[in-house]
């Protein structure tokens, strides 16, 4: 989930909508929005969904939209349950609790090793994903995975590396 304080609106990409248990309300076709890079997203209607966040869940009414991230909360929900945004502390806080934000910045990243399952061949010039565990499980906090095929055991991740060696 991003938290994006230039968004006016809480957008949810489409696929997830389409699996959420929500009352889904119609919008007129032929609506979209314009995106940070200056692109256009397909407006697919609202949704009056339960967003997690902490451990309160706050009901409210989200846009459906083609977008990357699985889900933007914009303005309108930071300003409507009266979240607080503090990027000294990277943090959003609300009534007392205080939520940590996840930062991508390669200041913040720590490394880990990944344990490949089975050995693999991996021919130059190419990339794929192979099935591994971390090495120091437990340890870190947050992590770049991907656990969302189902073919794989829960506790085993994807890792998708940014540069090849």
């Amino acid at each position: 989930m991003l938290v994006d304080t230039g968004a006016n609106v809480t957008l949810v990409r489409t696929d997830l909508a389409q699996k959420l248990k929500g009352n889904f309300i119609y919008t007129a076709p032929n609506i979209s929005l314009k995106t940070a890079t200056d692109e256009k997203a397909e407006i697919h209607g609202k949704l009056d969904a339960a967003i997690e966040c902490g451990s309160r869940k706050f009901q409210h009414k989200i846009y459906v939209a083609d977008i990357t991230d699985p889900c933007i909360l914009g303005l309108d929900f930071l300003q409507k349950f009266n979240f607080t945004v503090d990027l000294e502390k990277n943090e959003i806080r609300t009534r007392g609790e205080e939520i940590p934000l996840f930062s991508a910045s390669a200041k913040d990243s720590k490394l880990c090793s990944v344990l490949a399952k089975e050995k693999t061949i991996i021919p130059a010039r190419s990339e794929c994903l192979i099935q591994g565990v971390p090495e120091a499980s437990g340890k870190f906090r947050y992590a770049v995975t991907d656990t969302s095929l189902d073919k794989f055991p829960r506790k085993v991740s994807l890792w998708r590396p940014h540069s090849l060696i």
